[in-house]
């Protein structure tokens, strides 16, 4: 049983000309522990996909459901709640705010949900032991080269045990060794956790690394995994 279910899913923007349409009946299911990648040129509608899935936009027409729930369709607050417990987001960019610590950082997620604050904050001292960050709990991100702030963001999108986690380009303002180092303590780290991964990514080399590869052709998700 898939924990994401996608049919039929649309995506139109209106222009002067008409509607533009961005996916096209998109179908995707994911189930606990897997990864998938999503590639595909430039402006064709891959972190328009991913914002969906996260409930940062919404679609046009079609059924997304998230755990059995029907997501697209709910109130804002609802969403938002989903959003914080349910679905962590690691992006190109690390977005750290700089006047925090990186253990701050990690922990920023767990506000709204008014947990235990000791033990959220051993399980962040706990993440960034495991991603070789241990030591550099106090830092601020400026102390920290942009592979660390990159792992702090990880640790920070894993903080709440999400269900599903949204990677949109996380390594692509990497260099090549650190960008490989990134793409390993995603891959581990959800395993482990048994989080759905969806990355969205230019570098095929990273997206062959995941169980399945869709590519996005014309608005419409094809499977393009190597056999």
């Amino acid at each position: 049983m898939s924990n994401l279910s996608v049919q039929n899913l649309t995506k139109t923007f209106p222009t002067a000309t008409g509607d533009l349409e961005i996916l096209s009946d998109i179908e995707l299911n994911i189930s606990k522990g897997e990864s998938v990648s999503i590639t595909g040129p430039s402006g064709c509608g891959k972190s328009t996909l991913l914002y969906i899935l996260g409930l940062l936009d919404s679609p046009t027409s079609g059924v997304y459901q998230l755990l059995g729930e029907d997501v697209a369709g709910l109130s804002k607050d609802r969403q938002a709640a989903i959003r914080n417990k349910e679905i962590g987001f690691i992006f190109q960019e690390h977005h750290l705010l700089p006047q925090c610590t990186v253990l701050e950082n990690v922990l920023i997620p767990t506000i709204p949900a008014a947990l235990d604050p000791q033990e959220q904050k051993g399980r962040a001292t706990e993440l960034l032991k495991k991603v070789g960050l241990g030591e550099r709990l106090d830092h601020r991100p400026g102390q920290l080269s942009g592979g660390e702030r990159q792992r702090v963001a990880v640790c920070r999108s894993l903080i709440n045990d999400p269900a599903l986690l949204l990677a949109d380009e996380p390594t692509g303002s990497l260099d090549p060794v650190t960008a490989d180092g990134i793409g390993d303590l995603l891959l581990e780290l959800a395993a482990e956790q048994e989080t759905m991964l969806l990355c969205v990514t230019h570098s095929v080399e990273l997206a062959n690394r995941f169980s399945r590869r869709l590519d996005l052709q014309n608005g419409t998700l094809v499977d393009v995994s190597p056999s």
